[in-house]
């Protein structure tokens, strides 16, 4: 079985996830923050490949995004330094990129590479669902490849239930309709995760998009299986250039 559905049918509540952009700070840290992040206890990892035009993301994640590209990091430099990774991490990994760089590697070289290196899933933003559908989810299955989507509070039921219905693993909430980042608290977003537990939708969902305390973190776990962490995880890694200072410094502010 996949690990991402092992992970949600072995844990069905407060789950979470976390974000960090492949090769920031430095170049090199891309495995000893994998390492460090399952160390403390996160459950599953999304590795985020940079890419100079993130439209969901942030400036958080823009800056790191572009950091690590002037450190150099590159697919074919990802999936070398992702080579022998499932010796040392064992929880479930997603891939997170746009489909720009995706496509320039390959589409089916990509899915490859993931399925070598232990690639559990993809998130890919900006994959429209019919491409998606009529193109690449044999290749994407054919590789044992989850594929998630995300949905905001904009998106229609028809096209949550398309969503539901044509994929596996979780479901990306997107707190709000604006780009990644931290944000205080979700009061005013009740009635959107209320509507969509009331779709009885096959597929678990996870919540991210200001995640960064532990009032947001507390109310996204009471409405989905668990949260996903980003900005306020590079914003850490930014305080400090130490990766285990950052990974705790994150973690004591989701749950304290």
């Amino acid at each position: 079985m996949n690990r991402i559905n092992q992970l949600f049918q072995n844990k069905k509540e407060n789950i979470l996830s976390i974000y960090f952009t492949a090769g920031f700070p430095k170049l090199e840290d891309t495995v000893p923050t994998m390492e460090c992040l399952q160390k403390n206890g996160v459950d599953m990892l999304e590795i985020g490949i940079p890419f100079s035009d993130p439209m969901a993301d942030g400036v958080v994640i823009q800056q790191s995004s572009h950091q690590a590209l002037q450190n150099g990091m590159s697919l074919n430099l990802l999936f070398d330094q992702l080579t022998g990774i499932r010796d040392s991490v064992h929880i479930p990994l997603v891939m997170m990129g746009y489909l720009n760089p995706i496509m320039q590697y390959g589409f089916e070289k990509f899915c490859i590479e993931c399925q070598r290196v232990g690639i559990d899933g993809m998130i890919i933003p900006d994959l429209p669902m019919n491409d998606y559908l009529n193109e690449y989810k044999p290749v994407a299955e054919k590789y044992e490849l989850e594929s998630i989507f995300l949905i905001t509070p904009e998106t229609s039921d028809k096209r949550i239930r398309e969503i539901d219905d044509n994929t596996n693993g979780f479901i990306y909430m997107v707190s709000s309709a604006a780009t990644t980042g931290t944000q205080s608290s979700f009061d005013a977003r009740t009635d959107y995760f209320n509507r969509i537990n009331s779709m009885n939708l096959k597929n678990p969902r996870l919540i991210g998009f200001g995640v960064s305390n532990k009032t947001t973190l507390e109310m996204v776990c009471r409405y989905s299986s668990g949260a996903i962490v980003g900005s306020a995880f590079i914003k850490a890694l930014n305080e400090t250039t130490d990766i285990e200072t950052a990974v705790k410094l994150v973690l004591k502010n989701l749950h304290t």
